[in-house]
């Protein structure tokens, strides 16, 4: 499974109900990562591996359940005595305290000499998970957004992942997206790829979460040459996402934001579009674009939904 971070893990633990883990493998998105208070921070792999222990806060969708936030608050005490420019203990971008521990765990490891596939490993087997987590590589690839207009303080600025998802809430419009670093980042799981029985594109963001996938060398050969083992379930449903901003950012790059939109930017390397009911009226629209269209519930409300979708996509292209 290609993957970004609540979509996903949403899908993973429905697959996980239907088949083996171990032999599940999800090659995540790492171009959201950040470094913050000097740690190394990868937001989807901790959400799939959350999510597949069991731990993930559902209400959330992000981070531990039963987490504190002791540490967080205390940095608000540092505010006023912070130098203008400084960028030490921000307070908008939330870590919990149990998930510091993670984040700690990470860190030390990387500065140690382990590469990111060595240390998700590791954590995924501290949480006892049984699905194969793969970074999207080892190298750093870093998701840039050139905003269109916000407030006079970030207007025209080229901004990080995590400054517009999370500081400014996505409500800046989207100029431009790029990937710095994915020319010379490696893909590490084409072998996956050219082995693997069935590919699933998981519902996440087609630009963001996927894109940077996607801008990796061979990646795009990779899922051309097996373009009819290639699934994807589209996180648009009737012309909005059910969480991110998806939607708005599809429409402020020139795309359809719509379910014809999906099948328009993944035909060329995708056999199979999963879209629901609530579209089942565009079939003919996507077809058009030369994929197969596979119609059913795609709102993951519960573990059940989750199980029933993984289901059809299984049954679809397998």
């Amino acid at each position: 499974m290609l993957s970004g971070g609540v979509g996903a893990a949403k899908f993973l633990s429905g697959l996980v109900q239907l088949v083996d883990p171990q032999s599940v493998t999800a090659i995540v998105n790492t171009a959201d990562d950040t470094i913050l208070h000097g740690l190394n921070i990868s937001p989807d792999i901790d959400t799939l591996t959350y999510t597949l222990a069991g731990a993930i806060d559902t209400k959330r969708g992000w981070g531990l359940r039963d987490e504190t936030w002791r540490a967080m608050n205390s940095l608000l005490r540092f505010e006023n005595i912070r130098p203008v420019g400084s960028l030490a203990a921000p307070t908008w971008f939330n870590l919990g305290d149990a998930d510091l521990a993670t984040h700690f765990y990470r860190t030390a490891r990387l500065q140690e000499g382990a590469t990111l596939t060595q240390v998700t490993d590791e954590i995924r087997r501290a949480f006892d998970v049984q699905v194969r987590i793969i970074p999207m590589c080892d190298q750093t690839v870093s998701t840039e957004i050139t905003v269109a207009s916000c407030d006079a303080s970030v207007s025209g600025q080229t901004i990080s992942f995590q400054e517009y998802f999370v500081r400014h809430q996505h409500s800046v419009p989207v100029q431009s997206v790029g990937f710095r670093g994915s020319e010379t980042a490696i893909f590490g799981a084409l072998d996956e790829l050219r082995a693997s029985d069935a590919i699933v594109i998981a519902p996440s963001n087609p630009i963001v979460s996927i894109g940077p996938l996607r801008a990796l060398a061979g990646v795009d050969e990779a899922l051309t040459a097996r373009r009819e083992k290639v699934i994807a379930v589209s996180p648009i449903i009737a012309g909005a996402a059910l969480k991110g901003p998806a939607d708005r950012m599809l429409r402020e790059l020139g795309h359809e934001a719509s379910v014809v939109g999906i099948a328009r930017l993944y035909s060329s390397v995708c056999a199979t579009l999963v879209i629901d009911h609530a579209d089942k009226d565009r079939r003919s629209e996507i077809e058009a674009t030369g994929m197969h269209c596979v119609v059913t519930n795609t709102v993951m409300s519960d573990p059940i939904a989750a199980r029933n979708l993984a289901q059809v996509v299984i049954e679809s292209v397998m």
